[in-house]
């Protein structure tokens, strides 16, 4: 039986628990947060992935993204990662978030993919008046794309105080041999990679490595593009699921990834509050420990 996440949200959480973690239920203070290795700055475990913001200028397509980052923000949330190739995703952010009035809450990450020095400063250049920001918390060299010649752009803006911190992005395992000889030989702040219960590459080397290099870990694509939720099914939670605060099978997942301890944390999209209050529901609470994740993927595997 396929659900969509409305339903799988009624499934796991309940109308009551549901309400219950509106933006008054659990103040920012008791959000979990992650140590950022390179700084020391610390950050709530769940960011916001802007791929579906790319939407028209029409206030009909804006107010429910708008409505979505002021709950975020209000809940305490941080990051939001976002990239040129999200259509007009970088626009519409950068006008919402100047409507309300937010910039100095939240830590803005995007991406450069172009192949010279000259066309990654000019991107980075767009998307920072796209954004709307005179300071890009975070660049990222996107799937690798001309990361040679990139990464000493990255350096100078990063220097010139125009950016924070500096990493690289991957959304292919394909790519992790890759990805890997890159961590290696380059010093960045960041890495963001696919990690889910259902894709599990990452643990047997970036996620080690990335520990090793004390490079801090963003999360992409935990729900493994929405499939996980078909393998689920309409399954209940399990009984133990409650121990480490989970009421969604959202939360489940989201828990699960972050809770590797050499993750950072999790960027799933938000496009609606009910998405929000759910996924933001996996900050509060705890984090499962080893044994506990090892019990998450026997459970999943056993579906």
């Amino acid at each position: 039986m396929k659900l969509n996440r409305r339903e799988f949200t009624k499934i796991g959480l309940g109308a009551a628990s549901l309400a219950a973690l509106g933006p008054t239920a659990a103040g920012p203070e008791h959000t979990i947060k992650k140590t950022i290795p390179s700084s020391g700055e610390r950050i709530p475990v769940i960011g916001l992935g802007t791929n579906r913001y790319g939407v028209d200028e029409s206030e009909a397509s804006r107010a429910p993204l708008r409505a979505a980052l002021r709950r975020f923000q209000q809940l305490g949330g941080k990051l939001i990662d976002t990239a040129p190739g999200y259509r007009t995703s970088e626009s519409v952010l950068g006008d919402l978030i100047l409507e309300l009035g937010i910039r100095e809450d939240l830590f803005l990450a995007t991406k450069t993919d172009k192949s010279s020095a000259t066309e990654t400063d000019a991107q980075m250049q767009d998307s920072a008046r796209k954004l709307k920001t005179a300071k890009l918390d975070l660049m990222q060299v996107h799937n690798l794309r001309g990361w040679k010649t990139a990464f000493p752009v990255m350096r100078e803006w990063q220097q010139e105080g125009r950016i924070r911190y500096i990493g690289m992005s991957t959304s292919r395992a394909a790519q992790y041999e890759d990805f890997e000889a890159v961590l290696r030989k380059e010093e960045m702040d960041f890495i963001q990679i696919n990690y889910s219960l259902e894709q599990r590459e990452a643990a047997d080397r970036i996620l080690p490595l990335a520990a090793d290099r004390g490079v801090a870990v963003i999360i992409n694509r935990a729900f493994g593009g929405g499939r996980i939720f078909d393998t689920v099914g309409n399954n209940p939670l399990p009984d133990w699921a409650i121990d480490f605060g989970c009421e969604s099978w959202a939360q489940f997942l989201l828990k699960y990834a972050v809770g590797h301890e050499s993750a950072t944390m999790a960027i799933p999209g938000m496009t609606k509050l009910h998405h929000v209050d759910d996924n933001f529901g996996a900050a509060h609470g705890r984090l499962p420990d080893a044994e506990e994740r090892k019990r998450q993927e026997a459970f999943y595997d056993a579906l």
